[in-house]
């Protein structure tokens, strides 16, 4: 195999650059003439606006202009729309309420816009907001996910909305209930999925402007893909053509879904640029962002799980209120239903399955995708059932999977959720996780651990999930007459290394050395269509777009090759970046060719353009392992992670290297949703707790272990490349694993406590309380 080509663990080539500060974040544009805004924020959860004056601010020093709804009703300018709709299980629509720009005469979450700011500099805008006068008039707040349904709760909407968005379910009811009830045994257990906000390195920034000499709007924004933010912009905000819009995404630090959204700065700083005829700049505070980006999770699950004799599983449901904020964000809908309950099936043969989701409204911020996008809650429901149910029959952990898992023979497997999986061998993954994590030594471990103190814990979790399904992607690739190569497609990397990985394809295809290849993405004029970056779409569907685009430049290079080489096409073959003729000594370098090519087309341009979109015709399947084991001091409740062991299956990788940095950033996700992080609003008022680092406890790197991770590859047969995808899967396996060992060390330290879960996150606070809760007393004050 070639030294930079599929398959080779090579460094990032866009890590020089983004280390010695030659990064282009939206941050650092800035151009003549440039303004800054700044956003008024709700201080409320619910209340009417009684009174909205910027008098004051307009006449403030160095402010430009102050915009209010009325100025964006009065210039035509649309609201935020869902792009997902589920169907209702009685037949209704689901509620798709207003959501706009800026609040319309009642805010419904701390951190709403109500007014925009532009002034000369960052500071006047601030100073300016300080002036606005806003009178509120205070209603009633529904701030709790599991109350929003209660007949008491205040309503966010008037109804005949109320709280209620959709009641959606999947499989047939009647028939599980009938399975359930014949059952030998049936365990099950109460669950929250805690809310989690995302906390990229890089805040969300936005920078509008006009074209000097056509007036077209030009926005650079921190996105996860620029085309789909054109086209609401262009048809449901302003209401033009997408050809006078141009949207403009550099490097971005970090997206895990929150940055695929359209917010509503990014309208009003080209709503603002529109009317000002100024470049204007906005970036988000740490604060702004804890207060208005779209969260994750949210969802109070009651599951049960239906069993025979044996230990088999026979069926599962489950019933899940789905919290989704004041207002729906883009396909905030399709994460509880669509994306995550298909996912129940899990990697077990579950002959029946049924689900019900209520999305509910809350006074709180919008919830939508964030990494795993429905599937990391689904395998905590299914992995956190299987190990209770283990727990109940008096089966080891391992085992109780073992008889249930869906065996390599059965492949393609049509779940009952409607999933077809593809491709995967879970007893051979799981079987290499036990071994790679030393299970069988775990007895000592725990013994050693007693003997300083503390309690260790084992727990296991198998995943799998549904990603880079559904939507095309589309890929260019242009030669130039000295064989250089540039790459342009439509997903976004946000820190996910595509130029590396895409140079790689092109690498192994044509011969090139990296520095011969450029990859070109986010930016509406460059690239001519795409679907941006989500559900780790972009090396399983963007790099097969790119590697059918590739395969048309190689088929029309080697037509050139061989009118240069003098012999049939079917003659020539290409390797190592020479075309060869089959049976002589003769060869053309791959630039050579590329350079008769521009001759011979007589007009500027490339030498070769290939275009290629590529639609898969199912999702890939990703599926693993992770083995954790857990410390836990009885005098605090802290939680340490000695060792943890992940080996999972994501078919033919690009480049192992970017994966497993991938996985290493899922699992510390997954480890900080399970152990740390947890969105707190106040119930009483809406209030947001965790508004800041100081309150919201992101994992840290003394938190983390030493990840072992291994492979366990089997090829996906839907797409050329043979690739599932791997972007998440770290943050879908580690939730369950650590709380189920979390609950084996406290389970197994008194049989006589009974303990079957603990909720994320297990806080040494939460762990510390509930030992003194079992011992009947508090213990030791930590």
């Amino acid at each position: 195999m070639i030294k930079f080509g599929i398959g080779q663990s090579v460094p990032r080539t866009e890590d020089a650059r983004l280390l010695t500060g030659h990064g282009r974040f939206t941050e650092d544009l800035s151009f003549p003439s440039q303004a800054h805004a700044v956003v008024l924020r709700s201080p409320h959860a619910h209340a009417d606006i009684t009174r909205l004056d910027t008098t004051a601010a307009r006449a403030a020093p160095d402010v430009l202009a102050v915009f209010t709804a009325q100025d964006l009703a009065a210039d035509g300018i649309g609201a935020l729309t869902c792009q997902i709709e589920v169907p209702c299980r009685d037949g209704r629509k689901m509620a798709k309420p207003r959501r706009p720009v800026l609040a319309e005469g009642r805010v419904r979450y701390v951190g709403e816009a109500v007014a925009f700011v532009v002034a000369e500099t960052v500071n006047a805008a601030r100073d300016a907001a300080e002036l606005i006068e806003v009178d509120y008039r205070p209603l009633a707040v529904a701030a709790d996910t599991a109350g929003a349904l209660a007949p008491a709760a205040a309503q966010v909407w008037p109804a005949p909305q109320g709280n209620l968005c959709f009641d959606w379910e999947m499989g047939d009811a009647a028939t599980v209930a009938e399975v359930f009830a014949a059952a030998a045994h049936v365990v099950g257990l109460d669950l929250v999925n805690n809310r989690v906000i995302p906390c990229a390195m890089e805040n969300r920034a936005a920078l509008a402007r006009l074209e000097p000499d056509s007036d077209r709007l030009v926005l650079h924004v921190t996105s996860q893909g620029v085309h789909a933010l054109r086209k609401q912009l262009a048809k449901e905000i302003f209401h033009i053509p997408e050809s006078q819009l141009r949207v403009i995404t550099g490097d971005v630090g970090g997206g895990f879904g929150a940055k695929i959204f359209l917010y509503p700065e990014y309208v009003l700083t080209l709503y603002a640029a529109r009317k000002l005829k100024r470049p204007i700049k906005w970036r988000a505070e740490r604060s702004e962002s804890f207060l208005a980006d779209s969260h994750g999770r949210d969802h109070v699950t009651r599951a049960e799980l239906a069993l025979d004799r044996d230990g088999r599983f026979l069926a599962l449901r489950a019933d899940t209120i789905a919290n989704l904020g004041a207002y729906l964000s883009s396909f905030a809908p399709a994460i509880p239903t669509l994306a995550g309950s298909p996912l129940l099936a899990g990697v077990y043969t579950t002959p029946a399955i049924y689900a019900r989701v209520r999305g509910v409204f809350t006074n709180t911020a919008p919830v939508d995708a964030y990494r795993g996008a429905g599937r990391p809650e689904a395998a905590f429901v299914v992995e956190r059932l299987v190990d209770v149910a283990a727990r109940r029959l008096g089966l080891n952990p391992a085992e109780i999977r073992r008889r249930n898992l869906i065996p390599a023979s059965a492949m393609p497997y049509r779940t009952p959720t409607g999933k077809t999986y593809d491709s995967g061998d879970f007893a051979r993954t799981l079987d290499q996780a036990l071994i790679a994590a030393d299970v069988v030594g775990f007895a000592a471990r725990r013994v050693e651990a007693a003997g300083r103190g503390r309690r260790r814990g084992l727990g296991l979790a198998c995943y799998i999930e549904a990603c880079a399904g559904g939507s095309p992607e589309q890929a260019t690739v242009r030669v130039a007459a000295d064989g250089r190569v540039e790459v342009l497609i439509g997903t976004q990397s946000s820190g996910q290394g595509h130029e590396t990985a895409y140079a790689q394809i092109i690498a192994e295809r044509f011969g090139l050395a990296a520095d011969a290849i450029e990859v070109v993405q986010g930016d509406t004029d460059r690239v001519a269509w795409g679907m941006g970056t989500d559900g780790s779409r972009s090396g399983p569907i963007g790099g097969a777009a790119l590697a059918q685009a590739a395969g048309k430049v190689l088929d029309a290079a080697r037509f050139r090759a061989a009118v240069l080489l003098d012999a049939e096409v079917e003659a020539v073959r290409f390797a190592d970046g020479l075309f060869i003729a089959t049976g002589t000594n003769h060869s053309v370098t791959w630039a050579e060719v590329a350079a008769a090519a521009v001759i011979d087309n007589d007009q500027p341009g490339p030498a070769f353009e290939e275009v290629a979109r590529w639609k898969p015709p199912a999702a890939t399947f990703p599926n693993g392992s992770h083995v954790c084991e857990v410390e836990i001091d009885p005098e605090t409740g802290a939680i340490t992670i000695p060792r943890y062991t992940v080996v999972d299956d994501f078919g033919t990788m690009i480049n192992p290297l970017l994966v497993a940095g991938q996985v290493h950033g899922g699992v510390a996700q997954g480890i900080g949703q399970a152990l740390h992080e947890r969105c707190v609003y106040d119930s009483d008022n809406g209030q947001l707790l965790t508004g800041s680092f100081s309150d919201y406890g992101p994992p840290r790197a003394e938190d983390l272990p030493s990840i072992s991770l291994s492979f366990a590859p089997t090829r996906c047969p839907t797409n050329a490349l043979g690739m599932k995808g791997a972007g998440e899967a770290g943050a879908i396996g580690a939730p369950p694993a650590v709380i189920n060992a979390v609950v084996d060390a406290l389970a197994n330290w008194r049989a006589d406590w009974g303990v079957t879960h603990v909720d994320m996150p297990a806080t040494p606070e939460r762990v510390w309380r509930l030992i003194g809760d079992f011992l009947g007393a508090s213990p030791p004050n930590p």
